[in-house]
Formats: structure tokens, C-alpha cells, sequence
């Protein structure tokens, strides 16, 4: 793969920049800990992870989408509340849960500090199944500076539509070989790839805890393969 022509570099950012199980599996304990209530929220952290990506993957491609991922969000949790006898969370708890954990997701802790270096030679966007809000809220919390955030949300289009990736090549006036698309899942990578993206895979193998992620190894097909934020920078070509 040839590293010069690329112009930006585009981020997965629900699991390849921000550490959602923590975030979830904390925000669970907190509720019950409020009702002297004890599960596995290790697990629940993750079936409700698997519920949200299932109502938001390839969403649009039939109808326009009626909710984005904050809606998800909500409707995931409510299911496993009624499926692991948890109707004593209150509103207000569910809220947390559903919409105060995600909009301060922390950063996995070698990214803040690579995304200014790689911001000096690339442009460096969120492209992102996540809402506007919890993109807006989280670079707050976190400290980080997006050129830019192109969320399906707005393209009405959803991950792993060959529209979303089509649609941000259009935003950015690029041809799509000119990104290069960063995350930890292949198939987000694999999606790009298809439309012409570069690709680079970072690993992230604490993304669903301590089970590991459920595609830990990355497809030979893609051009970068590392295993943190610095190691992706060096790649590049930029001091971290």
C-alpha cells in the first residue's frame, strides 16, 4: 500500500477510540449497587453492546432510520433490564445507563495524545455509527480536536452501506484511495476497503473486556496493521 497519497485519515470511534465496555459495564454496577443488586455486568455489558450494534449495522438501506444510535442506545438497555430481572432501575437510572455512560465514554489512553501529531500531516475526521451529541460530548470530555465528525447519522446511511463510505469521500473531495480508514473491526475495514479505502487495523484486544474482541485477528488485507495509536503514527510517518 502506498502511504503518500494519503490526505485524511478517518476514525472508527465507538470501540477503536472510546472504551464503551467500561463505560457501560460501570454505569450497570452503579444502578444495582443503588439496589443491593449483583449480576455479571461484564456480560450484560456486552449483550447490550450486541443489541445496539444490531439496531444500528446497515441501518437506512431499506427505510430512512426512525431513531440514531442514542435511541439504540435506550432501547438496548430497557430489553436487558426486563431480561436479567432489573425493573427495580429507575428513569432516572435507565437514563445513565443508556445516555449519560456513552456521552463520557473515556479515550483509550494512547490516542489523546498521537491524534494532534497525526492532525499536523492528515486530515483526521470521526466517521462513526455514534450520534452527533455523543461525538460532541465525549471529544469534550476526553480533550480532542476532530477537523471534522461525519456521523451516518446525517448521511441516513449506516455502516457497512457502501453509501456511508461513498458519501464521506464526497464530504472530504477526495478520491476514496486518498483515506486511509482506522479501526479495530474488520468489518468496518473491510466495508472501506470495498470502496476504495485504504485500510489500517488497530488492535484493541480489552474492547469487550476480558472476553477479547469477537474478531481479534485483523484481515491480511489491510495495508496497516498495528497494535496501538503510536505504532499507527510511526507508520505514517509521524513522530509520536
Amino acid at each position: 500500500m502506498s502511504l503518500s497519497d494519503i490526505r485524511a485519515l478517518t476514525f472508527d470511534t465507538g470501540g477503536t477510540i472510546l472504551d464503551w465496555h467500561t463505560g457501560f459495564a460501570n454505569a450497570l454496577a452503579a444502578a444495582g449497587a443503588k439496589h443491593g443488586i449483583e449480576r455479571n455486568w461484564h456480560d450484560i455489558s456486552n449483550d447490550m453492546r450486541r443489541k445496539g450494534l444490531g439496531k444500528m449495522l446497515n441501518l437506512g438501506k431499506d427505510t430512512p432510520p426512525t431513531y440514531n444510535f442514542d435511541g439504540a442506545h435506550r432501547m438496548a438497555p430497557d430489553e436487558l433490564i426486563a431480561e436479567n430481572g432489573l425493573d427495580v432501575f429507575t428513569e432516572e437510572e435507565r437514563h445513565a445507563i443508556a445516555y449519560d455512560a456513552p456521552h463520557q465514554f473515556d479515550c483509550w489512553q494512547d490516542f489523546p495524545a498521537v491524534l494532534p501529531r497525526l492532525r499536523e500531516k492528515y486530515i483526521c475526521t470521526s466517521f462513526t455509527i455514534l450520534s452527533f451529541r455523543i461525538i460532541m460530548d465525549t471529544a469534550r470530555h476526553n480533550g480532542l480536536s476532530w477537523d471534522a465528525v461525519f456521523s451516518c447519522e446525517a448521511i441516513g446511511k449506516y455502516k457497512v452501506l457502501p453509501e456511508a463510505y461513498d458519501s464521506v469521500a464526497h464530504y472530504l473531495q477526495l478520491d476514496p484511495s486518498q483515506i486511509c480508514m482506522v479501526a479495530c473491526h474488520n468489518f468496518d475495514l473491510d466495508a472501506a476497503k470495498s470502496r476504495g479505502y485504504k485500510t489500517a487495523f488497530v488492535r484493541r484486544p480489552l474492547e469487550w473486556g476480558s472476553d477479547g474482541p469477537p474478531d481479534p485477528e485483523p484481515n491480511t488485507i489491510h495495508g496497516i496493521i498495528v497494535d496501538d495509536f503510536p505504532a499507527l503514527a510511526a507508520a505514517l510517518g509521524v513522530a509520536a
